[in-house]
């Protein structure tokens, strides 16, 4: 992800502004599950951290939510910016500081700790924001469906899908 002597770097920013915009995107909408939907942004945001640095993680994470929110639905965005934010991030410093051998234990590690960040934050968040703790437990089983999902359709993207993981980091270079 580094060029040259240039930590960000145009390459840092444009990847990082197009994976926020695809976590944006993929928050306008949710797949239908009984009592409720699961949003797919969380593959956005473990794929994101699990390749980018801390900072481009949160703005991709913490970011990329809280603007889908804020266009779509505004009562939950600093949540969102808080929990996915801290999600993100703390997926990216697992990637970076665990294991360094072994990076998909690494990768495993990490989105366990982000999908435990996010079903926390949005489980306190939910009971903050509608000032019900009863609805945000009713709300827990799809939470953890949805951090499940993401975190292994995320590692699914980052190791088994190589093409789409070296293109974001510069491992393959488009011809």
């Amino acid at each position: 992800m580094k060029e040259a002597n240039q930590k960000y770097s145009a390459r840092w920013l444009t990847i990082t502004a197009v994976l926020m915009a695809l976590n944006v995107i993929m928050s306008s909408f949710g797949v239908p599950v009984p009592g409720g939907h699961l949003y797919m942004n969380d593959v956005v945001i473990c794929f994101a951290a699990l390749l980018l640095d801390p900072l481009a993680a949160f703005f991709v994470g913490g970011v990329g939510a809280f603007l889908g929110d804020l266009f779509f639905y505004p009562a939950p965005m600093f949540v969102s910016l808080v929990t996915h934010g801290l999600q993100a991030a703390a997926i990216s410093l697992c990637v970076r500081h665990l294991f360094k051998n072994r990076p998909v234990l690494a990768g495993w590690i990490g989105v366990t700790v982000g999908a435990v960040i996010m079903v926390v934050g949005y489980t306190l968040g939910r009971a903050y924001i509608y000032s019900t703790p009863e609805y945000a437990v009713l709300k827990l089983p799809y939470q953890i469906l949805q951090a499940a999902v993401g975190a292994v359709l995320g590692m699914t993207l980052r190791w088994k899908v190589k093409p789409l993981a070296g293109l974001v980091t510069g491992e393959i270079r488009p011809s």
